[in-house]
């Protein structure tokens, strides 16, 4: 954290790096656990993983031949990457964290809170 209380943030060759799998100093962990855990995580964490994909499949388009197979290359490419993307989403986003020297456990805090925050809601409208 900076002195006025604001998040470091990494340079942009450092956020480029930190893209390709890299650590980063122990200086941005706060940015690091925000990134991972934080809103928008999980669109973060999708768009990470299809953006490089997506030369791949626009080169599958430009193979000669009916677009009904062309379409057919790219969604049998496509479909099971966003499947196993989701199904592995939890495992590569715990990685993230061990790899910097975190608490795996961080990544359900949100999630917790969230469950706390439901459960005080209904105890106290249901119960007395």
């Amino acid at each position: 954290m900076s002195q006025n209380g604001t998040i470091s943030q990494p340079t942009f060759t450092q956020h480029v790096k930190y893209l390709a799998g890299q650590t980063l100093p122990d200086e941005f962990l706060p940015w690091v656990i925000e990134d991972i855990t934080g809103p928008g995580a999980s669109r973060r964490y999708a768009t990470r993983c299809i953006v490089p994909l997506l030369p791949i499949l626009a080169g599958l388009l430009l193979i000669p031949g009916p677009w009904i197979i062309r379409i057919g290359m790219v969604l049998l490419l496509f479909l099971p990457f966003v499947y196993f993307l989701l199904a592995l989403k939890k495992i590569y986003l715990r990685h993230r964290l061990v790899s910097h020297g975190l608490n795996p456990s961080l990544l359900d805090v949100h999630h917790q809170k969230k469950m706390d925050e439901e459960k005080q809601a209904y105890e106290s409208r249901y119960r007395p």
